[in-house]
């Protein structure tokens, strides 16, 4: 559950809001007799955005020495290998204007939604996984999604670093091909980690970039503090930029129990915006909002 009040310049998103959203996950794991791992998961909406009683995600998957299959629906393998920097948050706190066609994260922004899809990874090679995935747009258009990705981990000095990087294209007979792509940097040391990526989007009447860094750190008391900060262009629509820098403390109250303050700001211009579907205003503004987390 999550209270967060927010400061803006347009009406529409500003004022307080209350947000719960909730999940339910069933899995399933056989080991047969000739070595293989069969798997299931589902994950059901209990409340949040999604329709109460339905399944966003539901997919089988076979595991050997060839690798690992996952087939049904679930994310693309760039949110597998994809490193966006404020994935080193507990919660992500990035506004923007509702209408803006600007990327507010460095992350992959394409491939991800829960279609059903067809999925290999590699068996790891030391520090090296990788996977390829297809999503399926129907029998009638050529439109299939396809990603690529992969992560690579190593020591360092005694540092853990990884390197991770994922690309998706969705082709088009008649528009340009809608293509995204990340790369990232994770380094952790003791209770420190950093992470730094950058991600692109381009598409028809768009060339983005969005470049991030986040660190965390955790104290002894056992509060971890965490700091990021975003940048975002648009080269095809001149002007239209986006930028977001924030800071979290994270406390586990119990066990299973975590309760999260986020505090940040943002400025959004929408620039010389060539894009005739657009309304979008410039914005600026800081939002502050408390999560409380339960697993079970």
């Amino acid at each position: 559950m999550k209270y967060k009040a927010r400061t803006s310049l347009i009406a529409a998103t500003d004022g307080t809001t209350t947000i719960t959203d909730s999940e339910i996950v069933f899995s399933f794991t056989e080991k047969t007799d000739s070595g293989l791992t069969l798997g299931y998961v589902a994950e059901l909406t209990a409340g949040g955005t999604g329709t109460d009683g339905t399944f966003d995600e539901s997919s089988f998957s076979v595991e050997g020495g060839f690798g690992k299959f996952v087939l049904g629906e679930n994310d693309g393998v760039g949110e597998n290998f994809g490193i966006a920097a404020v994935d080193l948050l507990a919660e992500e706190n990035l506004d923007s204007v509702v209408s803006a066609r600007i990327n507010t994260n460095s992350d992959i922004t394409q491939g991800n939604s829960d279609t059903t899809k067809i999925a290999y990874f590699l068996p790891p090679m030391g520090g090296l996984t990788a996977g390829v995935s297809q999503s399926d747009a129907g029998a009638t258009t050529g439109a299939d999604t396809s990603s690529i990705g992969a992560h690579y981990d190593m020591e360092m000095s005694g540092m853990a670093v990884t390197i991770g990087g994922a690309s998706t294209t969705t082709p088009s007979a008649t528009v340009k091909d809608v293509t995204s792509s990340n790369f990232g940097l994770k380094l952790v040391s003791g209770d420190i980690a950093v992470t730094v990526s950058q991600g692109s989007y381009t598409a028809v009447d768009e060339d983005r970039t969005a470049t991030g860094v986040a660190a965390t750190y955790t104290l002894a008391n056992g509060i971890k503090l965490g700091a990021y900060s975003v940048s975002s262009k648009d080269d095809l629509d001149l002007g239209e930029k986006y930028s977001s820098a924030g800071v979290e403390a994270q406390y586990v109250i119990a066990t299973g129990l975590t309760a999260v303050v986020n505090v940040g700001s943002y400025d959004y211009k929408v620039g010389t915006n060539i894009d005739t579907d657009m309304s979008a205003l410039s914005d600026n503004g800081t939002s502050t909002s408390l999560t409380i987390k339960a697993t079970f």
